[in-house]
């Protein structure tokens, strides 16, 4: 069962929730144990979750080193050709740790879309709007918010591609 958590029993605050507050989005909080290189599956796997609603933030770069973000299912990977053609890039391709912490402020493993350091285009993966809930991370390594894709990718401003596989 999905509870909300009230304002006064909610974990500590990180900038995607404060986003997410301003913004009027509801959304509910779930920790896990974190693991090095464990990924989006491994917080499905511990919080009982489908991998493939258990969305992951990818930050990437095009040619021109201009950063983006894609948001994709935890079961699945990018294909960058595909993305690259279906936005108008010549190529794209991951950041590296170092690069997308600082694009993003957020430490790889606890990236968020929500209030990044710096503003990126974001590209969700088509078939993540059809969900009726999802788990994002929160901001923070091991912190995952459970939420409504359709107003929350809406807010980001989230452009639908096809580049999964």
């Amino acid at each position: 069962m999905f509870v909300f958590v009230a304002k006064k029993d909610h974990f500590s605050e990180t900038p995607a929730t404060t986003w997410l507050r301003k913004a009027g989005l509801a959304f509910g909080e779930h920790l896990y144990a974190y693991v090095e290189h464990g990924g989006a599956q491994r917080g499905a796997s511990e919080l009982g979750w489908d991998p493939f609603a258990v969305v992951k933030t990818l930050v990437m770069e095009d040619q021109d080193a201009k950063p983006l973000l894609v948001l994709m299912h935890g079961n699945r990977t990018v294909s960058t050709k595909n993305l690259a053609r279906q936005i108008g890039a010549k190529s794209v391709h991951p950041c590296t740790p170092e690069v997308a912490n600082r694009h993003s402020g957020y430490l790889v493993g606890g990236t968020s879309p929500f209030a990044t350091r710096k503003s990126m285009p974001v590209y969700a993966e088509s078939t993540i709007f059809a969900l009726p809930r999802i788990l994002i991370n929160g901001g923070r390594r091991g912190y995952l918010l459970e939420i409504d894709p359709r107003p929350c990718l809406a807010a980001l401003g989230a452009q639908s591609v096809e580049c999964g596989q």
